[in-house]
């Protein structure tokens, strides 16, 4: 964050903590890496989502020989000043700086849907231009929004807490509204809170539904703020704006599916989507795919709401990413 920055955000205790300061989990018996006072901002270095074992070099064979023990290395823990539980920890994310490139991969046993790819490999690696946008292909533009997919606080349950599945304290919630100029809140449950971040995106569409959205390293950087008097049941966001996807005018194509089981919709939405792409816009199914997980978003447009009762689930793709 340069100085200038410094001044705009009304910052002016600023910490850094290093991506060599790396967990695989939440746990309130690890000793924090630094104690910052409330209202405090630091600057947190993050690895890409595999601790660092994809590069801007990486190849398919990097993707078939990973260590998936070292899935979403998080930078922390950062105690703060006079959290005690029963409060609320509150993350401002000012500014996220990426380093020009990404990934998008596809896995077996791995997405939504998994059963449909079997033992599929495929690997992306994704290039920022000028324009701010990432290619697939020649004529499909994708824009970034940074993120941070995995942030939270520890648990008073003691042991570690894996950062996959998501919880009421954070872990793996992979929204893509966390970008700067939000705010995220998080409930309390030990003293400094503790609080850790990783699993950087340079974009996600809403459900991520490959599995693996567009990875990359970033540093991000967050004022730390102690709310008293306040309790909240799970984590909170307060955006900047509207959490519909890179709404720029263009408009939408949106594929519908219908029935009881709202999770065989969510598939098929997916799926009929992926037929479109490969019909209209001459993508393979694996591009397909990654292009939905990494600007589609999944949405519930009607909920199961009684036994017996049928759901319906959108899957919504932007137009804009499709350039002449």
């Amino acid at each position: 964050m340069t100085t200038a920055n410094l001044a705009a955000f009304g910052t002016n205790r600023l910490h850094h903590v290093s991506s060599e300061n790396r967990r695989y989990g939440f746990d309130n018996s690890v000793e924090p890496v630094l104690t910052v006072s409330s209202g405090d901002t630091v600057v947190f270095q993050c690895r890409e989502a595999y601790d660092g074992q994809f590069t801007p070099d990486a190849t398919l064979d990097t993707l078939k020989e990973l260590d998936w023990d070292r899935l979403h290395a998080i930078t922390g823990p950062v105690a703060i000043e006079g959290a005690e539980p029963g409060d609320v920890l509150k993350a401002e994310i000012l500014e996220y700086e990426h380093e020009g490139w990404g990934y998008t991969t596809i896995s077996p046993g791995f997405g939504l849907l998994a059963d449909d790819f079997g033992d599929h490999f495929a690997l992306h690696m994704w290039q920022v231009g000028d324009d701010g946008r990432v290619g697939l292909t020649p004529s499909v533009r994708v824009p970034i929004e940074p993120f941070c997919g995995v942030m939270g606080v520890a648990p008073e349950e003691s042991g570690l807490h894996p950062t996959l599945p998501p919880t009421r304290l954070g872990g793996n919630q992979d929204n893509r509204h966390a970008c700067a100029g939000s705010t995220v809140y998080f409930p309390v449950e030990v003293r400094g809170a503790l609080f850790s971040i990783g699993d950087g995106h340079l974009a996600q569409g809403d459900g991520e539904v490959c599995g693996i959205a567009m990875e990359a390293p970033l540093t991000v950087t967050v004022r730390l703020s102690v709310v008293r008097g306040r309790s909240i049941p799970s984590v909170q966001c307060e955006t900047r704006g509207r959490t519909t996807a890179k709404a720029d005018g263009m408009g939408y194509y949106v594929t519908t599916a219908s029935g009881a089981d709202m999770h065989e919709g969510a598939r098929n939405a997916v799926r009929w989507m992926i037929d479109h792409l490969e019909a209209t816009h001459g993508l393979t199914r694996s591009e397909a795919y990654m292009l939905c997980s990494v600007a589609g978003d999944l949405k519930i447009a009607v909920p199961v709401l009684a036994p017996g009762h049928a759901s319906n689930v959108t899957f919504h793709m932007p137009r804009s990413v499709f350039v002449s």
